[in-house]
């Protein structure tokens, strides 16, 4: 699996391979082509009252984390998660997010996400005898 996080105002590149925004608003001043995404999840980012209440600030991160991975085990955030898993095992994906903090974003949630599903028990290959 190759999992990136990627910053919208960062330059795009081919081994980005399959670039997902992951945010509910565009990001600022950011034209669709120089973003160059594959698709935009909207419904995968926190909604719009948890992304208010963390407004950005690292003193609430944890508890952020924490509701946010709340948001993801419900659909339809669940479904995108399993899709963007999916993705990530078939190819690079790259996670792209408009904000300025690089360990505080929900980018950094969604790729702990995608993680935890594919390593949950009813994702394992069967065995065969």
């Amino acid at each position: 699996m190759s999992l990136r996080i990627k910053r919208a105002y960062e330059d795009p590149s081919p081994s980005d391979g399959y670039r997902v925004l992951v945010d509910r608003v565009w990001p600022r001043g950011k034209t669709k082509e120089s973003v160059a995404i594959d698709v935009w999840m909207r419904d995968v980012a926190p909604s719009t009252e948890l992304r208010k209440w963390f407004g950005h600030d690292p003193n609430r991160w944890a508890d952020f984390r924490t509701r946010y991975l709340e948001e993801l085990r419900h659909e339809p955030a669940r479904a995108l998660v399993a899709e963007l898993a999916d993705r990530a095992s078939r190819g690079t994906l790259t996670l792209v997010y408009g904000a300025k903090d690089e360990e505080h974003n929900q980018a950094v949630v969604i790729a702990e996400a995608i993680h935890r599903h594919m390593a949950a028990p009813s994702h394992e290959p069967a065995q065969h005898p």
